[in-house]
């Protein structure tokens, strides 16, 4: 590290928040609904359970 690095943001560190005036905010669920989970492979874990009951049924079996 350089040692001007550690004032390199000395002009901007105490500004304000921007806020758009062309784009307007989003909501508080919008933004939570961008990090929420999601399914990648829909019906992976329905595959995943029935491969599990097969496997545990045979095992009761033998």
């Amino acid at each position: 590290m350089k040692t001007d690095d550690c004032n390199s943001y000395d002009d901007i560190i105490n500004l304000s928040h921007h806020i758009s005036n062309r784009h307007p905010q989003m909501s508080i669920e919008k933004r939570a609904a961008q990090f929420s989970p999601f399914a990648a492979l829909v019906g992976y874990d329905i595959a995943i359970r029935e491969t599990a009951q097969m496997v545990e049924e045979e095992a009761a079996l033998t």
